[in-house]
């Protein structure tokens, strides 16, 4: 089968690769694994030898025969991720998530999956080596940002390994990064997670302004916060901007 451009189809192929990331995963037989986007099925070939419970979600119609053939142990669901009924799956217990994701989606769907975080113990995604970068980011970094801080308020993020353009079919132009993402057991209490995602889009759109500047629209009066108003998002923690949202969230309230 062809990868398709419209699917932003890139065939993992590395057999030293593959093992890589079920080493990295370390899957015990009753744990239950859910892969997105199974392609032509190489690394489901590893993971129907390592869990008794294997379920995967394909967009493309015609790698679905395919598949259903060579893994019938395989709970197959064909459609989109992005639109997929995912409670289908979560209500049946925890699970571990893992997939190569196209770069097109894999922002939309890794905000997707925060809502479902009481279901999944951990996600071993592949993604462009850009966006693990923003994913494992840190204050003072240029990818540091809104997808970073979104997702980190939620899970911890752990970077893996790379994996070079050659180890695809086809290859793309850009070398791709294993992540791990793990479900917080504890998260900072956000009072209006709306206000929250509100206030890190000032501040990012406007990321080379001041605090002070780029969150005007916010009205803080600053002498009441214990955050630096002449420092620009880039260098904002996590924290603090919980610490800025949470006070125009109960001031406004």
């Amino acid at each position: 089968m062809r990868a398709r451009k419209r699917f932003g189809q890139h065939f993992l192929l590395d057999e030293s690769v593959l093992s890589g990331i079920t080493d990295s995963m370390a899957i015990q037989p009753d744990q239950k694994i859910l892969e997105i986007g199974p392609g032509r099925g190489a690394l489901t070939r590893h993971l129907v030898a390592l869990s008794n419970e294997v379920a995967a979600i394909e967009l493309d119609r015609d790698l679905i025969a395919a598949l259903q053939f060579e893994f019938p142990q395989l709970r197959l669901v064909s459609g989109d991720v992005l639109r997929v009924d995912l409670q289908q799956f979560f209500e049946l217990g925890q699970w571990r998530l893992v997939g190569n994701l196209p770069y097109n989606i894999a922002s939309q769907l890794i905000i997707r999956l925060l809502d479902y975080l009481d279901h999944i113990s951990d996600m071993h995604f592949m993604v462009q080596r850009e966006m693990g970068e923003r994913l494992s980011a840190v204050p003072g970094t240029k990818a540091w940002g809104r997808l970073g801080i979104l997702v980190q308020l939620y899970c911890d993020v752990e970077y893996v390994f790379e994996v070079a353009p050659e180890s695809f079919l086809p290859p793309p132009k850009v070398w791709s990064q294993i992540v791990r993402l793990r479900p917080k057991s504890q998260v900072l209490p956000v009072t209006d997670l709306k206000e929250f995602t509100r206030l890190l889009s000032f501040a990012f759109n406007q990321r080379r302004k001041t605090l002070r500047n780029s969150l005007k629209p916010a009205a803080i009066s600053w002498q009441e916060v214990n955050v630096n108003p002449t420092q620009r998002a880039d260098d904002t923690s996590l924290e603090e901007f919980v610490m800025l949202a949470n006070y125009v969230s109960e001031r406004t309230n």
